[in-house]
């Protein structure tokens, strides 16, 4: 079995679990790797994944109460943020640990290289002290200058969103905490993350009070996520990275550049080169549906983790549980539409498209690669 290292690692899942009877520790490793066999494909099998040290050693504490097993697991992952929120929403889906009934559920996705940074700094300072003279010190100094901007990262609000200094007029919201991470360390300061894709309450309110400029991904889903915000806050700008790249790989030219060519929200979405002829034909058809409507049915099934199954009228036939989608989605026919409280993964994508869905309205999508029409809610 592969070996993941410590330096690989890139984010922490952390769940807990309950169980309505007495299991061990291998009943709920067993259940990891039995249940979300097969849900992601092969290239995000769990086992395998653990393997090629894609996936660190699983920890596990439980303990028992009143004839019930509670716990926690945590899984190192040296994946990309986007495989690593896959995992943990296939983990959710588990409903059995050994011959019990289960729950688990994702408590947070902790990027864990804030930690080294802020370690670094620390340390960079006390070695600095000892260097007297060297020819090396500017370089040194430079080096942690940067780790110093790094290190200013706060935690803004009730939500704990990421942020540098936000108390000028204007500020610049991007993803997440990588990103943010990357503007400090170019200088940028007025900077707050999101935490994901979903958009927080504190960034709706400060949409209104201050200039916003939304920086994003230079992906269809950046465009997706661009799209969520304005529809949800008010937003004065949108800058893109280029093509492919995301926010927290731009070097310092690329971060620079991309803020100086950003748009007003509305030209944005006007302009021929962020978007492709199939996302113009999205759009037109997206001005169909009633989106409100949409909107009303989340509201009732928001946070019970089910799904509405629409007709071609945008009637709801059924009500079913979201992990159950693509079960239900081979037995049943006449459905055109999807609203869906949860993750839309890769696997209810593709079990929709073979179903011949041809919309899903949700909060957060983890995969966008489909001619199917994802509204963000």
């Amino acid at each position: 079995m592969g070996k993941i290292s410590p330096v690989s690692i890139k984010y922490t899942v952390y769940a807990n679990f309950i169980a309505q009877g007495s299991v061990e520790k291998p009943d709920v490793i067993g259940a990891l790797f039995g249940q979300t066999e097969g849900l992601l494909g092969s290239e995000l099998e769990m086992r395998e994944l653990q393997k090629e040290g894609k996936i660190g050693r699983i920890e596990v504490d439980l303990k028992s109460e009143d004839g019930k097993t509670i716990g926690k697991i945590q899984i190192p992952s040296a994946l990309d943020k986007a495989e690593t929120a896959l995992i943990g929403a296939a983990i959710e889906t588990i409903d059995k640990i050994g011959p019990t009934d289960a729950k688990i559920e994702i408590e947070r996705i902790e990027d864990v290289r804030g930690g080294k940074r802020e370690y670094i700094v620390d340390r960079a300072k006390k070695l600095l002290e000892q260097i007297q003279g060297t020819s090396e010190t500017r370089e040194i100094t430079n080096d942690l200058r940067v780790q110093s901007r790094i290190s200013k990262i706060q935690e803004y609000g009730e939500e704990k969103l990421p942020a540098g200094d936000i108390s000028g007029n204007e500020i610049i919201v991007v993803e997440g905490r990588a990103d943010v991470v990357n503007l400090l360390k170019n200088g940028i300061n007025n900077v707050i993350g999101m935490n994901g894709t979903n958009l927080p309450e504190a960034i709706k309110k400060l949409s209104q009070e201050k200039q916003v400029t939304l920086f994003v991904d230079g992906d269809r889903g950046g465009r997706l996520i661009a799209k969520n915000v304005c529809d949800n806050a008010k937003i004065d700008y949108i800058a893109s990275a280029p093509d492919g790249k995301e926010v927290e790989e731009l070097v310092d030219k690329e971060v620079f550049q991309a803020l100086r060519k950003k748009f007003s929200a509305k030209e944005f979405f006007s302009r021929n080169r962020y978007r492709s002829h199939e996302e113009n034909q999205e759009r037109a058809e997206e001005k169909e549906i009633d989106k409100e409507k949409l909107k009303e049915m989340m509201s009732k099934i928001e946070g019970s983790k089910s799904a509405y199954l629409l007709n071609s009228g945008m009637e709801i036939i059924k009500e079913v549980s979201s992990k159950n989608l693509p079960i239900v989605l081979e037995r049943i026919r006449g459905v055109s539409a999807i609203v869906m409280d949860g993750l839309v993964t890769a696997n209810i994508v593709k079990s929709a498209e073979d179903a011949g869905i041809r919309t899903i309205a949700a909060r957060n999508f983890a995969y966008t690669d489909t001619k199917i029409r994802l509204i963000s809610l």
